[in-house]
């Protein structure tokens, strides 16, 4: 059994194909964090992307906000703010109003950046990113603590700068992106943060999993600090059915729509996912399409690579119609997570004990009825007498 208990979330770019309706898009998107709450989920992010068609949210911060106003107990995750793109200190400030606004639910996700396009757009060098996300950390969580930051670099330059309005937890989680290289290990313990394990199920992704989460914990030690797997996200796509056979039905046209963008960005490239099936991903065991023993069967896999990371979080790439969706997402929380927490192993403990005795018992419920029997004849007889 678990030590620590797996949280569920999703974690949504999001992806619309180009056909649709964005504004109807986006509230579908804020419809959806409605719906995981009520199945118990724990956290919702959203992405920052500002090219490509597709990912259409240039603003997590907005999302959330709208979202906040929306739900009650879930917690709301940038996913992620790409700080190279603005300076630290606007940054900041948006966050601390932000975990106002949400009433202290905020989780921070920051990245480099993914898409070099975003970076190109704003005249950047999409090579200095990884350097420019420590850079932008380093003051961000100085101005939320409080402090008074004058700093110049060649891409922000701040004067006295403070955030006037502090978060309304001062203990605001901060996350950062990690895929494929040590760094996002590297900066998750040196800022003491989570870690956003985004390719965790994908081709080398898997394998980078286990190497840098070993990363993370040995800089942490470093530092006189232990990092807690419970602060650790796996990102992967599940969507299951009744059968493995209407999963597939549900998700191919989706499938291929999406796959669009892929072939857009990198169908050039021979080794692109662009160019692979649904019967390929799940091959490779890089996605569940399938039932809730499928999506089970993935969740352990990722623990024999960090037993008792904390929280799975669903890509969601509307692959499948929103009814499909929903049904998908309450059997993952009806059926899933439970078996993963040992959630009714009470329940199976007193079934399994119930039968195990169950002869003891109707031998003393036939007693207790031949003595209600006996008392009630020795009271017939004597009131006859």
């Amino acid at each position: 059994m678990r030590k620590v208990k797996l949280r569920a979330g999703i974690f949504l770019a999001p992806f619309h194909p180009l056909d649709e309706n964005p504004t109807l898009a986006l509230e579908r998107d804020l419809q959806l964090a409605v719906d995981v709450e009520n199945l118990g989920f724990d956290e919702f992010w959203y992405g920052e992307h500002h090219s490509g068609g597709y990912e259409l949210s240039a603003s997590p911060e907005l999302m959330i906000a709208a979202a906040a106003q929306r739900t009650k107990r879930i917690r709301l995750g940038t996913g992620v703010i790409s700080l190279p793109y603005h300076n630290p200190l606007m940054t900041a400030n948006r966050i601390a109003q932000l975990d106002h606004l949400s009433f202290g639910r905020l989780i921070f996700g920051a990245g480099p950046g993914l898409l070099v396009s975003d970076a190109h757009m704003l005249g950047l060098d999409a090579t200095d990113s990884r350097r420019k996300l420590d850079e932008g950390l380093s003051v961000v969580t100085r101005l939320l603590a409080g402090e008074w930051v004058t700093e110049k670099t060649s891409w922000y330059d701040l004067r006295d700068a403070h955030c006037q309005l502090l978060p309304y937890n001062r203990d605001l989680e901060l996350c950062v992106a990690s895929t494929f290289s040590p760094n996002g290990g590297k900066l998750a313990a040196k800022y003491d943060a989570g870690m956003l394990c985004l390719a965790s199920t994908m081709y080398q992704g898997f394998d980078a999993l286990s190497i840098n989460w070993q990363i993370a914990q040995e800089s942490s030690a470093k530092l006189g600090r232990t990092m807690s797997p419970s602060r650790l996200r796996c990102a992967t796509e599940m969507h299951i059915a009744e059968t493995r056979d209407k999963a597939m039905d549900q998700v191919r046209a989706g499938y291929e729509r999406y796959l669009q963008y892929i072939k857009n960005q990198s169908e050039q490239l021979p080794d692109s996912p662009a160019h692979l099936t649904l019967e390929d991903l799940i091959e490779r065991q890089e996605i569940v399409v399938g039932t809730p023993d499928d999506a089970i069967a993935q969740i352990r896999r990722l623990e024999e690579k960090v037993p008792d990371f904390g929280c799975l979080l669903l890509l969601e790439k509307n692959w499948s119609a929103p009814h499909h969706l929903r049904r998908s997402l309450e059997m993952f929380a009806r059926y899933v997570l439970p078996e993963i927490n040992g959630d009714n192993q009470a329940r199976v403990r007193s079934f399994d004990w119930c039968r195990e005795k169950r002869d003891d018992f109707i031998e003393t419920i036939m007693t207790a009825n031949q003595k209600a029997f006996a008392q009630h004849a020795a009271e017939t007889a004597g009131e006859a007498a």
